[in-house]
């Protein structure tokens, strides 16, 4: 029964193939047909057409289409909307749809830089090993192809380029592999094919080993044919097997293929006739190379190359020289039978079966001029772009172990772009993850500028030396000066050296004793992005040598690198997250600053270990002096208890030197008689543990009538002995009133039922426990274990010891205990009195760094090569106490009791925690999404009275956002 199934959809298959081939060849004979000898030869010749504004240059191709009944235009220069215009136009007078073609061997911004997204040269993508991602790339370039009114892609480049110094090919060939050409090749015109345009093959037989640039003399390729077969002919080979749709023809004189002397392959019929279609069985389009191009020109007058090389076997004459002449001549060589009427048929029912199989028969163009320029720089197109970039970085040499480069803390990091004007994408992006300290160098420096760049960088333990502004050509010696070469020689020998080329792969014959180098490849700002994202370790190195450096550095030579589980940096759309909804947190931030809830804030979004939005608006206050920036350091009030305390007990328990199931008198002995003894941890951690919520332990110390004020007794506004407690600039605490602070906790009531109740003391006590275990609180415990070897420079407590005060934003202007502006200190007064260190509150940090963390979480406990908690035991955090419908231990989760107030987006997954903060800060991560979300805000400023921010649900609208902005996959 299978098998008669089978035969039938197979013969179903067939009869529907059979159908469509006797459609098109029934259109193609009655449009044949129909056709005058000058509209036949019309089909063979395409024509140049710009699409700038030039009015006189329009009517002079759209005056060329009428009368010489050309068909095809290739575009050049101009504008992607222009150019669209203008291809319907054209299809609009022509009596058969034109073949409408481009250059767009890295996309329309070969045509259009300025205009249209460029992917990476096909040299960079010679370095790429996952050919479904080109694939990608073929097919967005179709898609922005056919958008812009095209239906013909000169591309890809399939020439092997294996001489260095070729000045034509070089960076737009896969490389001087065959295989990785071949395989590249196929996965561009696949990709071109399925958004429906013609991939034209090009340049056939084969433009790489030459350093003459066919358009200015006629190339020599030396070669004998077995060394042909073997290399310049194999990725063509292979092309015709898959069925590429069209080739082009070069301007080559190839002796072994065709010994006659000035005879470029365009005009040959032993290459394109024998060889190309006889031997090698290619049934589709031929183009010839521009016939404009002096490879051709100087050994033909106009109109006599193109019969010569239409009668070699060429389909179209590509950019004949003169149109005037060239339709003279050709249409007189038709009539006294200088070209066979069978010949010239032949090849216009090619192109006429082309025309067909794009559809052109149906619609003549599906040019979208309204659309243009957003599909020439769509968010599907940057995120191919930068994967192929990040997919491209190379490291061809790690002499000096310095990847994986796991510690950042612990190291002085340098950097200098040579041949920059200012600081670079590539050192901005560094300064993310790590303090570097940044230089740069104009091209055109003096001898001593280097020297004395060197005695600023030589006590460093790495340095990033970076080339930039460099150039494709041997000719030019790639752009790199010998001064740059002796340089990073000389500062190599004083300090380690990693040395990244953002240009040619084939200047590392110029840096064989440099330990570490780096190809990036191009200069382009992505590629910039991506290579400090894989030197830090969010992104995998995984680039192969697509050509050999020089013997030192073989074809194929690449150090794979995995990635640290570092956050990287992407577009919300490379994550499957929507930038348009993503935008709309803006109209929430601006309402709540303008509300008043807030003075200003940041909002960091990180959606599978990459930072997608991360952005800070309003002010520090309301007098709008200082900007908020996005390294500007928050009061993080209660998120202390999972970023600080949490994170140091769950570590505890990984070393075996806690157990969330003992009692508080097992390690806190001192207190084994009060009523507090035997509450378990598990049950503190989760708030279920009876205490009560909070203690004003500064109200006692206060004095006054009328205004309460510091009382004497207790403060001085000086730090002395026995008052040495900073709680504000001028207002230092008895250093014996902690104990009285100790004693009022641990004397507290306990409620008989041990329901939910929310309770900062519960952190007072874990602080005490972690200090019993370890020897430190949890300031000293987190950091030593976390912030410091996580590289985290901003995380901290008592910030206003280190911190420009500049950068810390204040949380209240107190008028009951401190009477003054509280910035660098923390807001809640229990923490402050404790030295700012309490277990409950203390803790300051950006979006970023609190992103980190969270990560962290996400990561099963892994981040910058390290594991810093197991996998079971954040598991078993972030669980759900038994007794709980939101406390996991120390993590609040989201609330299940639909009747009590929601802590979170009604749209985040039942797995999600994090916590919120009293001065208007959260951070959640939810691992069903792999999403982080932080907000850090100073809505007690400049009076912890107002809760516009609480009232008004803030936080989860803003988080709500996130998760409407999740794309469908």
């Amino acid at each position: 029964m299978t098998r008669i199934i089978l035969t039938c959809f197979l013969l179903l298959v067939l009869g529907f193939a059979n159908a469509q081939d006797i459609d098109r060849k029934s259109w193609v004979d009655s449009t044949l047909a129909t056709l005058t000898i000058e509209e036949k030869v019309g089909q063979v010749f395409m024509i140049r057409a710009f699409s700038r504004e030039d009015p006189k240059h329009i009517a002079s191709v759209k005056k060329q289409i009428k009368e010489y009944k050309v068909g095809g235009v290739c575009f050049f220069q101009g504008s992607p909307k222009k150019q669209a215009i203008l291809a319907q136009e054209y299809q609009k007078i022509a009596n058969i749809p034109l073949l409408t073609a481009i250059d767009g061997e890295w996309g329309l911004g070969m045509r259009f830089p300025k205009q249209a997204i460029s992917f990476p040269k096909q040299l960079t993508i010679g370095a790429v090993d996952d050919h479904q991602l080109i694939y990608r790339m073929g097919r967005e370039i179709g898609r922005q192809c056919q958008a812009s009114g095209i239906n013909v892609n000169f591309a890809p480049v399939v020439d092997v380029n294996n001489n260095a110094a070729n000045p034509v090919i070089n960076v737009r060939s896969f490389g001087e592999d065959r295989f990785n050409v071949a395989s590249k090749a196929y996965a561009y015109m696949k990709g071109l094919g399925d958004s429906n345009v013609i991939a034209c093959a090009k340049h056939f037989p084969g433009h790489g080993d030459t350093d003459t640039d066919s358009h200015y003399d006629l190339p020599i390729i030396p070669h004998d044919r077995k060394r042909l077969d073997s290399i310049e002919l194999f990725p063509f080979k292979m092309m015709v097997r898959q069925g590429i749709p069209a080739m082009m023809v070069a301007h080559l004189q190839v002796p072994a293929l065709d010994a006659r002397p000035n005879s470029p392959t365009t005009v040959s019929k032993y290459v394109t006739t024998d060889l190309l279609r006889n031997e090698m069985g290619f049934r589709g389009l031929t183009f010839t190379d521009g016939m404009e191009m002096k490879g051709v020109t100087k050994h033909f007058p106009p109109g006599e190359a193109d019969i010569a090389a239409f009668m070699a076997g060429n389909d179209i004459i590509t950019l004949p020289e003169n149109m005037v002449t060239s339709h003279k001549v050709f249409l007189a060589a038709v009539k006294n039978g200088t070209i066979p009427m069978d010949r010239l048929e032949e090849s216009v029912r090619r192109i006429l079966g082309s025309k067909y199989d794009l559809g052109l028969n149906i619609l003549a163009t599906q040019a979208s001029p309204n659309t243009i320029m957003e599909v020439a720089n769509s968010r599907r197109a940057q995120v191919i772009k930068a994967q192929l970039y990040e997919k491209a970085i190379t490291l061809v040499k790690d002499d000096n172990n310095i990847f994986p480069l796991k510690e950042l803390s612990n190291q002085k990091l340098g950097s200098i772009s040579l041949g920059a004007k200012s600081m670079t994408t590539f050192q901005k992006r560094l300064m993310s993850y790590v303090e570097v300290d940044n230089l740069f160098l104009k091209t055109d420096a003096a001898t001593s500028d280097y020297n004395l760049k060197i005695k600023q960088l030589e006590n460093r333990d790495v340095v990033f030396v970076s080339i930039h502004d460099m150039s494709r050509y041997a000719s030019k010696n790639f752009g790199i000066q010998q001064e740059q070469v002796n340089f990073i020689n000389n500062l190599s020998k004083k300090t380690k050296v990693v040395l990244v080329l953002f240009g040619s792969p084939y200047s590392l014959a110029k840096f064989e004793s440099i330990p570490t180098i780096i190809v990036a490849y191009e200069e382009d700002e992505m590629a910039q992005e991506a290579t400090a994202q894989g030197i830090m370790g969010a992104n995998d190195i995984t680039g192969k040598l697509p050509v050999s450096g020089s013997s030192a550095f073989p074809n194929g030579t690449g150090i794979h690198i995995p990635n640290l589980n570092r956050l990287g940096y992407a577009i919300p759309e490379a994550v499957g997250l929507n930038t348009d909804t993503l935008n709309k947190i803006r109209t929430l931030v601006d309402e709540l600053i303008k509300e008043k809830a807030a003075p200003g804030c940041q909002v960091l979004i990180a959606k599978n270990n990459k930072v997608v939005y991360h952005k800070a608006f309003g002010y520090h206050t309301y007098d709008k002096k200082v900007r908020v920036r996005v390294d500007d350091i928050y009061d993080l009030a209660s998120v202390t208890k999972v970023l600080a305390s949490s994170l140091s007990i769950m570590h505890l328990e990984d070393a075996k030197k806690f157990d969330r199931k003992a009692t508080i008198k097992q390690y806190i002995p001192g207190e084994d008689t009060t009523n507090k003894a035997d509450i378990v941890y598990e049950d503190i951690l989760a708030h279920m543990g009876g205490l009560k919520p909070w203690i004003p332990f500064y109200r006692p110390t206060l004095s006054g009538e009328k205004k309460k004020v510091p009382s004497k007794d207790y403060y001085k506004p000086s730090p002395q002995e026995g008052f040495e407690i900073a709680v504000a600039p001028d207002l230092f605490l008895r250093n014996d009133y902690q104990d009285t602070m100790w004693r009022k906790v641990f004397s507290s009531g306990v409620r008989d039922t041990k329901n939910y109740r929310y309770s900062d003391l519960a952190f007072y006590i874990v602080n005490k426990t972690v200090r019993n275990i370890s020897g430190y609180q949890v300031d000293g415990y987190a950091e030593i274990n976390f912030y410091n070897p996580m590289g985290l420079r901003r995380t901290m407590f008592n910030p206003y010891r280190i911190t420009d005060w500049n950068r810390i934003v204040p949380s209240e202007k107190d008028n009951y205990f401190r009477h003054a502006k509280v910035q660098g200190y923390v807001h809640d007064m229990g923490a402050a009195m404790m030295g700012g260190v309490s277990g409950h509150a203390g803790l300051f940090s950006n979006s970023y760094e609190v992103g980190v963390l969270m990560q962290m979480m996400l990561n099963d406990g892994n981040y910058g090569g390290r594991q810093y908690l197991s996998q079971a035991t954040i598991d078993s955090y972030t669980k759900r106490h038994w007794r709980s419908s939101r406390r996991g231990m120390g993590w609040d989760m989201k609330e299940l009791n639909p009747d009590k107030k929601q802590n979170m987006s009604e749209k985040a997954s039942l797995n999600a925690f994090g916590h919120s903060g009293f001065t208007g800060t959260a951070a959640i991560a939810d691992p069903d999404h792999d999403l982080v979300f932080v907000f850090l805000s100073n809505r007690t400023f400049p009076s912890m009275a107002n809760n516009k921010l609480g009232k008004n649900d803030y936080r989860p609208k803003i988080q709500t956002v996130v998760y409407d902005a999740l794309m469908t996959p």
